[in-house]
């Protein structure tokens, strides 16, 4: 028994000396903007840069490590999307709590590893929500506008290539956080969808960017690989519609020492079919009323260019340089058939083909320095852009004579010049600067028969400088900024036989923005936001030169538009649960002198309608919106989204005798996404989509309802680095764009194009390249879009 005794004081004394050497450490990570807690993250222990032990956050972000031996070791926190976190500790003997610990996103320190995203993500942040393209958006179609029709809150009319957000088409088309020089319809057709990483969708801007866009701004983010040393991917696709089509990208990145090399290649080849027809009743002159059928075949050949070096001087200054390069032709057959209804007027038939040349440039010189403070920096760049635009068009009768040829020459230019700094007054207290100097101007020259007819010239200079201050205090966070402007431009327009015209406007305009947070739980979180946009006319609204013409329609824009101001207010409620997060909104916006589209009696000829641009009486939109990001099951994930808008349009249309008279419309729109993620295997995943947009009812035309529903499949082979993938587009081809009006004319029609499509597509990926966290711009998340000089 003695002997037993002494065995067991001697275990005894031998655990507690064991105990009495080791300790634990506890707390809790927090996003430091939505202060709600981030899952997951990865916890890390080291001493001398070797790790002793580590652990994960929980869904609550908390995280608790026992068994470290006691000493001091360095102690780090890491999470993709944010800034690492580094500290000392001491364990002695016992639990330590570290409390709560804010991890800051990239945005602010700049840190980046290059991930390829199995499945699209989205992210609702304080000013934006962050669309994280993964392959089942790039697999929805070859160019930009395919994207973009897949996301909630988006739509593209396939007709035009125009895009709207939250039902309205006033919304600025940003590429890498800069405007471009090219149309919105130029800009989604020329972008190849392989070369998208991610795409904001930014609803109520800050003081920080560019007031222009009354919905707001969707911002491209194109790919930039930053991986150790050489690597890259390739891309080959056929889309087979009325006719076939391919696309084709290579990727390649090269890091070593203190340059970072890349740079993006794409082409896009094929043609695509559209058709339709207008039946046109004409109730002042019933000789007058028709059917117009359309037919028109393009030819089209798109090639893409990005490429670019980050010189590291040191740890503190960056120099980077990139420059996108696009070269676009088109050839186009056009076919318009007028069949009069009462046989008193001979039918037309009128043959147009145009070809089209556009090559659009970019250049970008940026610095950047961070300063001793952590979060102090100081950013410089300047950004050019030049798009060069001819068309050559003839025009026939029926039976194939010459009967005029067109020649269209443009030229824009755009230079904006930024400075930007970010001083962190305390922990949770910052102040933003900025200045910005934009010049834009372009030049038109149409001739027709080879002989002068017209010509016109736009230039405007925009001044600016903004002023954002953030808090963060507990629950609560706010941010509250100030824009001034200065807006100065002057056209000139020249016609033949007709009196030279000129249009100048000079505007000073203070532009406010603020938003407040509010964090109710870690799984409740409110915002809410002001901000004050304009829409001023863009190059094509305002040019007077003809864009298109058929035998019985004109289109030209309008030199006498003035701008139209927009008063938003947001709130937004993201839940997040086990599976996902789901964010609901609520919007109002009052909108002055709005532009819209109009379609009168040519004034030019009388047998003509023209189609144009005005403004029109004050307008009151107001919505409600939902999406989600959900994975039910490890196999099955969704992404959807919902929303529903009440319009009030009041406006002058021209009615049966051609009198100018008033009109109000109270429309609804509606529309809805969803897309399932199905992981079958680990190699082999399906994807289901489905969208509905509903009729709208607008000042002249109204359209009708049109819906689709996708399938697709993704197969992983060659180790994983390569897949192939198969989607079938509007599997029942019931995608079509039908509309309908009363003034002046009754008019009813429909477009269709290739919307029923197979998309087949190869991806391999190569290289020996290993992620590694490095310093980057901030531009490069494209976050700053402020500034200016001088």
């Amino acid at each position: 028994m003695k002997l037993k005794i002494a065995v067991l004081l001697l275990w005894c004394v031998q655990l507690f000396a064991s105990n009495e050497n080791i300790g634990a450490i506890t707390g809790k990570v927090v996003d430091k903007t939505t202060n709600t807690p981030i899952p997951y993250a990865s916890i890390i222990i080291k001493s001398n840069d070797q790790i002793v032990t580590g652990g994960i956050t929980d869904d609550k972000g908390e995280f608790s490590i026992t068994k470290i031996a006691n000493g001091t070791y360095d102690f780090e926190i890491q999470f993709i999307g944010f800034k690492s976190y580094t500290s000392k500790i001491t364990i002695d003997n016992k639990t330590t709590n570290l409390k709560t610990i804010y991890l800051e996103e990239e945005s602010t320190k700049l840190t980046e590893v290059e991930v390829t995203a199995e499945r699209t993500t989205f992210v609702q942040k304080i000013d934006r929500k962050v669309v994280n393209v993964g392959p089942d958006l790039v697999n929805a179609g070859p160019t930009a506008s395919d994207v973009l029709n897949n996301i909630p809150s988006v739509s593209v009319d396939s007709q035009n290539n125009s895009v709207s957000l939250r039902g309205n088409d006033n919304v600025q088309i940003f590429i890498d956080g800069k405007p471009s020089q090219m149309s919105a319809s130029q800009a989604l057709q020329q972008i190849p969808s392989t070369s998208i990483k991610q795409i904001e969708l930014i609803t109520s801007p800050s003081a920080k960017y560019n007031p222009e866009g009354m919905s707001g701004i969707i911002n491209i983010i194109l790919k930039k690989n930053s991986n150790l040393g050489f690597n890259g991917s390739v891309n080959a696709g056929a889309n087979f519609g009325i006719v076939p089509k391919a696309n084709t990208s290579l990727d390649l990145n090269y890091r070593v020492n203190k340059f970072n090399f890349y740079t993006t290649y794409s082409m896009n080849h094929g043609r695509r079919i559209n058709e339709g027809y207008l039946n046109t009743i004409d109730l002042t002159n019933e000789d007058r009323s028709n059917r117009s059928d359309f037919y028109i075949d393009n030819f089209n050949k798109n090639h893409f260019v990005k490429a670019g070096v980050d010189y590291y001087l040191d740890e503190k200054n960056t120099i980077s340089f990139f420059t996108n390069q696009n070269f676009n032709s088109n050839a186009g057959i056009f076919n318009n058939t007028v069949n009069f209804f009462s046989g008193v007027n001979p039918d037309i038939t009128q043959l147009f083909d145009s070809k089209n040349t556009n090559r659009n440039q970019v250049y970008n010189l940026g610095y950047k320095h961070e300063f001793e403070k952590p979060q102090k920096t100081f950013e410089a760049e300047i950004n050019f852009n030049k798009n060069d635009r001819d068309e050559d068009s003839r025009f026939f009768d029926g039976n194939n004579n010459l009967l005029q040829t067109n020649q269209v020459e443009t030229l824009g230019k755009n230079v904006i010049i930024n400075v930007d700094f970010v001083n962190p007054i305390t922990e949770t207290t910052k102040l933003e600067l900025g200045l910005e100097s934009r010049f834009d101007g372009t030049d038109n020259q149409f001739d027709r028969d080879l002989t002068y007819f017209s010509d016109f010239d736009y230039k405007r200079s925009i001044q600016s400088a903004y002023v954002n201050l953030g808090k963060q205090s507990g629950k609560w966070g706010y941010q509250a900024g100030v824009r001034l402007e200065s807006f100065d431009v002057e056209a000139n327009f020249r016609r033949v036989d007709d009196q030279d015209g000129q249009f100048k406007d000079y505007i000073f305009t203070i532009y406010p923005s603020a938003f407040l947070t509010y964090a109710y739980t870690e799984k409740d979180n409110f915002n809410l936001s002001f901000s004050r946009r304009v829409d001023r006319p863009n190059l094509n609204q305002v040019n007077p030169i003809r864009e298109w013409s058929s035998p019985t329609i004109d289109q030209e824009g309008n030199p006498n538009l003035t701008p139209q101001f927009t008063n938003s207010v947001e709130l937004n409620y993201t839940r997040s649960t086990k599976i996902g997060s789901i964010t609901s909104g609520v919007f109002f916006r009052l909108v002055n002198d709005p532009i819209t589209q109009v379609f009168i009696q040519s004034p030019y000829d009388e047998n003509k309608k023209l189609m144009t641009f005005a403004n029109f009486s004050n307008t009151t939109q107001y919505g409600i919106e939902t999406s989600g990001n959900l994975k039910f099951k490890k196999w099955w994930s969704t992404n959807f989204g919902v929303d529903a808008y009440f319009r009030n349009v009041t406006g002058f249309v021209e009615n049966i005798d051609r009198d100018l008279v008033e009109k109000s419309v109270l429309s609804v729109p509606f529309n809805a996404r969803m897309n399932h993620d199905f992981n079958v295997t680990k190699d082999f995943r399906i994807t289901w989509f489905s969208m509905y947009r509903s009729a709208v009812d607008d000042l002249q035309f109204n359209s009708r309802d049109m819906w689709r529903t996708d399938l697709g499949v993704r197969y992983n082979i060659l180790n994983n680095q390569g897949s192939i993938s198969v989607r079938y587009n509007d599997l029942f081809n019931k995608m079509r764009a039908r509309f309908y009006g009363e003034n002046p004319d009754q008019v009813d029609g429909q477009f269709r194009w290739e919307s029923r499509m197979l998309n087949v597509t190869f991806n391999y990926r190569f290289g020996s390249g290993k992620n590694r966290a490095m310093q980057r711009k901030q531009r490069d998340k494209n976050e700053t879009q402020g500034g200016g000089l001088f």
